[in-house]
């Protein structure tokens, strides 16, 4: 072999996993759960009684494949799901992590997503492409394959790299490739450590405190610090690749961390904010924040895809219990918690415990607000906008219809 990235793949495989782990464990996040994909993507609205074709672009050791068999397994789904990636060893974990599972609607390939085109696989409902696109020579080439793979009416999740919250970590790239990129990859991970704890007090790297992925094992130091083929976006240039694909941003995920309005405590600056395009409102909270080490959303070609608040949806928890979310408002006033190192507070009405009870899975938002004893649908959501704008904003929760 003479690609360098496939060579490091083969070597390191990418995340570091063990398929005797699937016994105790499912590795879940975001994006590719399917209460978002319906969320995000169908409106809330697909119906999981027909055929899902699947492709995950990339596909590693298996997370977002594994993630994706599992959970259309466990709602009776008829999912054809296709893994693709370059790299065999990184296949073999991810087969041995399915048969450990007992999961068989998975078909494996290996190539490049470049190819999809000359495949013939024929259209896919959705894509997962998670930390891919910043590693190939050309992600604009990428993505437009992705798309051309799209059935009508399809979406895609994406996960690649942010500028900002990488910062420091591109001239350590390029120190260590002067150091040690004649060496073998081995050597390099060898010299790469006795390299880090002597960094100067001064280099960037060593004062990003958003960059740990190296300290969880080698396949993630060699992704990290020793990859020959990387590269970051700001939303700008995110959105830019996206529409080069005739593509747009149904969603951010986390939405919240991109109203800059969560940065912003005076109330002129926030308004001004306010008054700006979506995209640019993104891109001014990315600039705010300064922690965004990396960007997930999710892609369509349609111009409205996101499941929005009605009486006649039914809310759902992302990975969240209903009664503990309620006692933890009720004793916190709201919801705390942190977004990369940023401590987040947000305030919610008192009636939210009561409501965030009702939040059963099952019950549409009309019933809740008859529970709750509002008789009035708008001032049930003057009581339900701050919820929904801090729960969907971290991602726990969301809408089905």
């Amino acid at each position: 072999m003479t690609d360098p990235v496939q060579d490091q793949y083969e070597a390191y495989p990418y995340p570091g996993r063990n398929p005797a782990e699937e016994a105790t464990r499912l590795v879940t996040g975001s994006p590719s759960r399917v209460l978002e994909i319906d969320h995000y993507l169908f409106g809330g609205q697909r119906d999981w009684s027909k055929p899902f074709r699947v492709l995950v672009a990339g596909g590693g050791t298996g997370d977002a494949t594994v993630m994706m068999a599992q959970q259309l397994h466990d709602k009776g789904v008829k999912a054809e799901i296709t893994y693709l990636d370059l790299s065999s060893a990184s296949r073999r974990i991810a087969e041995q992590r399915l048969a450990a599972r007992g999961l068989t609607n998975v078909t494996f390939l290996n190539g490049s997503l470049l190819d999809l085109a000359a495949m013939g696989l024929g259209g896919f409902d959705y894509i997962d492409c998670c930390g891919v696109l910043h590693h190939l020579s050309d992600p604009d080439a990428g993505l437009v394959s992705l798309a051309g793979a799209l059935a009508p009416g399809g979406g895609i999740g994406i996960m690649v790299y942010g500028e900002y919250g990488r910062a420091g970590l591109y001239p350590l790239q390029a120190a260590l490739q002067q150091l040690a990129g004649d060496m073998p990859l081995a050597g390099q991970v060898t010299l790469a450590k006795k390299l880090l704890p002597a960094l100067p007090v001064t280099n960037g790297f060593r004062n990003n405190r958003f960059l740990g992925d190296h300290q969880r094992g080698d396949a993630e130091l060699v992704d990290l610090l020793l990859h020959r083929q990387d590269r970051a976006y700001t939303v700008p240039q995110l959105a830019e690749l996206v529409a080069g694909a005739g593509l747009r941003i149904a969603s951010f995920i986390e939405p919240l961390r991109y109203d800059p309005s969560l940065y912003l405590t005076d109330p002129a600056l926030a308004k001004r904010a306010a008054a700006l395009p979506a995209l640019e409102q993104a891109a001014l909270a990315e600039r705010l924040a300064g922690n965004m080490k990396l960007h997930i959303a999710y892609l369509s070609r349609e111009s409205s895809t996101v499941a929005q608040p009605a009486p006649e949806a039914i809310p759902l928890f992302i990975e969240w219990e209903a009664a503990t979310i309620a006692r933890a408002v009720q004793q916190q006033g709201g919801i705390k918690g942190a977004f990369d190192g940023l401590p987040i507070t947000l305030p919610l009405p008192r009636q939210a415990p009561a409501i965030l009870k009702l939040i059963d899975g099952a019950r549409r938002m009309d019933a809740i607000r008859q529970e709750a004893g509002f008789s009035d649908w708008d001032d049930f959501m003057a009581v339900f906008r701050p919820i929904w704008r801090a729960l969907n904003g971290i991602n726990r929760l969301v809408l089905r219809f």
